[in-house]
């Protein structure tokens, strides 16, 4: 063995364990930590990084919250898998706004939407199933399925066909121990939404080849232009046994950190997640349930306000990144980002470097014009930024004048 070979450790001398350790943090919170901590040290950077609307939480919400903390009740141990009255009205929602009609005995209230997924996957995958993942996709999807023990394989698709993958390309990477495929609209990272004629199609090409579809539903009410929201099990009923549907409250009420989603599901694939959520987390704290609760059985004026609102900088932010020589900026048709291209600056010469990759011009953004963007690695699609337009319009508009500044000076 070289001397400069570390020796293998052996699993009683590994610290973390392997399945954990090989975990990486989320890049778009790495991101968003590291411009907050670079704005308390007093730089005035402008942060695109993370995925969380700008708004407070609309007050209607914020009271039953607050009447919640009085009552005793909520001061109490709840069922693990969520209030009764909350997983009622999360059916009710569903069928108001997706026309999918479900049971509360099929609905799992989890501590946001991260854990949703992870207990989804975990119900679900045995070691090695494998699980098509559409590229490019959320940082958190191959990382849940690696640790329920699958294999994340993806699918890539490109800014030609704003970012949407086709049955085509999905049948080409099934294989025999395929279980499952993610299906994301509206997206994060890319704000694509697929038609309802190419929803069906995937729908049917899942039922034909007896898969589990995961699909995730966040971004459901941020839809813009003549884009509509399409629910998979919905318009594939067909497809319903062997689907499950993660949702929250984050996006649409603007109740990131309440920390609140849920899991829609066969009964049995709810009742085994539920039981692993007794063991790690039990109940979701019940304040936050309550405020959920007022958030999904009320009115959705204030959604409405917000979709507006990011309407508008949508409309803004790609303008001005397409004014930008080198950058491709679809225009998205839902969620809150925009995922440009920026293969043709990658090699230029900017401010006397010459940045190989996106996480190398992410760096060089930052570190010149003090602006926080994602690379488009974290997303398994290098070559791209992701910026969420989910900020105030003015620092939107600074941030990307920043950009078209520093980028403008790209040479050969």
């Amino acid at each position: 063995m070289s001397a400069a070979t570390p020796p293998a450790q052996s699993p009683t001398a590994r610290r973390v364990s392997a399945r954990v350790g090989s975990i990486s943090e989320s890049a778009t919170l790495a991101v968003d930590a590291k411009a907050k901590a670079l704005k308390a040290a007093g730089r005035p950077v402008i942060g695109f990084g993370a995925g969380e609307p700008d708004f407070p939480t609309p007050g209607y919400i914020v009271d039953a919250a607050a009447e919640a903390c009085r009552d005793t009740r909520n001061h109490r141990y709840t069922p693990a898998g969520g209030l009764p009255e909350l997983k009622a009205a999360i059916a009710e929602k569903t069928l108001r706004d997706s026309g999918y009609e479900v049971e509360p005995t099929q609905v799992l209230v989890t501590n946001g939407g991260k854990q949703a997924i992870y207990e989804s996957f975990a119900a679900v995958l045995d070691p090695g199933d494998e699980v098509i993942v559409p590229a490019p996709y959320w940082t958190t999807y191959p990382e849940s399925i690696r640790l329920a023990g699958g294999v994340p394989v993806p699918v890539v698709a490109d800014e030609t066909t704003d970012y949407l993958v086709s049955v085509e390309q999905l049948e080409a990477a099934r294989t025999e121990r395929t279980k499952m495929v993610v299906f994301v609209s509206p997206s994060n990272p890319t704000g694509s939404v697929y038609p309802r004629a190419q929803v069906e199609a995937i729908g049917k090409w899942a039922v034909e080849h007896g898969l589990w579809v995961l699909t995730d539903e966040i971004y459901e009410h941020l839809v813009y232009g003549d884009a509509a929201f399409t629910s998979l099990p919905a318009v594939v009923p067909e497809l319903r046994d062997k689907c499950v549907v993660v949702n929250g409250v984050a996006k649409t009420y603007a109740m990131t950190g309440w920390r609140v989603g849920w899991i829609i599901g066969p009964k049995d694939v709810v009742k085994a997640a539920m039981n692993l959520q007794s063991h790690a987390t039990s109940n979701v704290s019940n304040v936050a349930q309550v405020a959920a609760l007022a958030a999904v059985s009320g009115s959705l004026d204030a959604v409405a306000e917000m979709r507006a609102a990011f309407d508008r900088r949508r409309r803004t932010i790609v303008r001005m990144l397409n004014e930008i020589e080198g950058v491709v900026c679809p225009e998205p048709e839902g969620a809150f980002y925009a995922y440009p291209s920026v293969k043709a600056l990658l090699g230029k010469e900017i401010r006397g470097k010459r940045p190989a990759t996106s996480v190398e011009l992410a760096e060089l953004i930052l570190e010149e014009a003090e602006v926080a963007v994602v690379p488009g690695e974290a997303f398994g699609t290098p070559g791209y930024l992701r910026l969420s337009y989910a900020l105030g319009d003015e620092d939107l508009a600074e941030g990307v004048s920043r950009m078209q500044k520093l980028l403008g000076e790209a040479r050969d």
